[in-house]
């Protein structure tokens, strides 16, 4: 069984910073792709920054030059750094993995809420 346990979300003003987390444990061949998606209210849920076992990232274009997106294989655990944080930022945030067998694991979501 495969978990993931993400970490970091909370409240914060229009402008500034949180870091989000996500380890994942349990039995894992091998990672392929670790990434993050958002769900804001009332929309769909869409694809924040995936980053590849190699280091490959891709961002959506509303997070690009704000967001970081981070891994450490070693750990299993990958990490989301967002700066400059607008009010349109405020979703849920869940925690992906897309293993080596094709295999999507997803995490329980964190709230990140941004006034404005």
């Amino acid at each position: 069984q495969v978990q993931l346990v993400e970490s970091g979300g909370g409240l914060v003003q229009a402008g500034g910073s949180l870091r989000l987390s996500c380890a994942a444990s349990g039995s894992i061949f091998s990672i392929n792709a670790m990434g993050w998606y958002r769900q804001g209210p009332g929309k769909q849920r869409e694809l924040v920054a995936v980053i590849t076992s190699g280091g490959r990232t891709n961002y959506a274009d509303s997070v690009k030059d704000r967001f970081t997106i981070s891994r450490d294989n070693a750990k299993n655990s990958v990490n989301l750094q967002m700066n400059s944080l607008k009010s349109e930022d405020t979703a849920v945030y869940y925690c992906n993995i897309l293993t080596s067998i094709g295999k999507n694991y997803w995490g329980q979501g964190t709230q990140v809420t941004v006034s404005s």
